[in-house]
């Protein structure tokens, strides 16, 4: 009798065992598939990052001076330093050697006018025969060109002023013998007010800076004053012997800072990461964990609208800066974005939000 009492209580105790056992097995299939994340809020931001650099003032005009032919310098008028006028004479070759050159290719010249006139009143005679009279109209041609080739290289034996500006360098000196070619005066256009800083980027903030890019320009010779300027030109290749990418910035007009050829300066220009959003004028600011599959302008992130499902989405980069991306397009329409958890994710993965 007291084993039939036994038996009801053993089938509860084993139903209840069964039943407490079904429900720990159910947590753990529904948060098996669950991936913790952090999410950073997407608010769009103007787009705007600071890029410091060193570099030297120059002008796109400047050149080298030199004679075309050949000699001894006779005269260098000028100094380092002057100002200099279209046109002015700034230097020139003693003209004895090629003066006589000169002169032989005129009496060339006219000895062949001579020939071709007695030719033509032979040929008039009958005397001479049209092939002579053809020789020596050729001959003629030749002697005319030949004067012309150095009366063009006597002008040539002066060096003049291409434009306004100033001597930079003075290369050579009087009684120095000067080969056809070779430098003897460095001049530039500054009378026209065209400097410009050229610095030396990375890579990184080159992809960050575009043109008409704001920058503010300082210099060691005005102490505790800076000028407005702006990015007009980017090279569009490495510098080989720098390993860096030039930045050319232009004063703004109106902004009348001492400068000299050479002389160092310092830009801090506001990159806008990119004026790349033209269209909106501003971006998203994301940090670089949260970057997938990079690969150039492009990449893929993972957002949530729900704080439930994750979504993966391709971007477009608009740029970079020391910390942090810069997204132009494909995040319209996110509300958050996954920064921490991405690599366990896949589209549509479970999530859940962790402080």
């Amino acid at each position: 009798m007291q084993y039939i009492k036994i038996l009801p209580l053993i089938a509860a105790i084993t139903i209840t065992l069964a039943a407490c056992g079904g429900k720990k097995e159910e947590p753990a299939t529904t948060t098996a598939d669950v991936i913790p994340v952090k999410l950073l809020p997407l608010n769009k931001s103007t787009a705007a990052s600071t890029v410091t650099a060193s570099g030297r003032f120059t002008t796109d005009d400047e050149v080298y001076l030199s004679f075309k032919t050949g000699g001894i310098i006779n005269k260098i008028l000028v100094k380092e330093g002057d100002a200099i006028k279209p046109g002015q004479l700034l230097a020139t070759l003693n003209l004895t050697e090629i003066d006589a050159q000169v002169g032989q290719a005129k009496a060339g010249f006219e000895k062949a006018q001579r020939d071709h006139q007695r030719t033509g009143n032979l040929y008039q005679d009958s005397v001479a025969s049209l092939e002579q009279l053809q020789n020596s109209k050729t001959a003629l041609d030749l002697a005319r060109q030949q004067l012309s080739a150095a009366q063009f290289n006597r002008s040539y034996s002066e060096i003049r002023a291409p434009r306004a500006g100033y001597v930079l360098r003075k290369l050579a000196n009087e009684g120095q013998v000067a080969g056809p070619g070779t430098p003897v005066l460095q001049t530039n256009g500054a009378g026209s007010g065209a400097w410009f800083l050229r610095i030396g980027v990375s890579d990184r903030d080159w992809a960050a800076i575009r043109v008409n890019d704001k920058a503010v320009v300082s210099s060691e010779s005005v102490s505790g004053k800076s000028y407005k300027g702006i990015v007009f030109r980017r090279a569009e290749s490495v510098d080989p012997y720098t390993g860096a990418f030039a930045i050319d910035i232009k004063l703004d007009a109106g902004e009348g800072m001492p400068v000299a050829s050479g002389m160092y300066g310092r830009a801090v220009i506001s990159t806008g990461a990119a004026a790349a959003t033209a269209t909106t004028g501003s971006a998203w600011a994301i940090p670089y964990d949260a970057l997938l599959d990079g690969d150039g302008s492009t990449g893929y992130v993972f957002v949530t609208n729900d704080n439930k499902t994750a979504q993966k989405i391709k971007v477009t980069i608009a740029g970079m800066d020391k910390d942090r991306i810069w997204i132009q397009q494909g995040l319209e329409d996110a509300q958050s974005l996954i920064i921490s958890g991405s690599a366990y994710l896949n589209d549509k993965s479970r999530i859940k939000v962790i402080p």
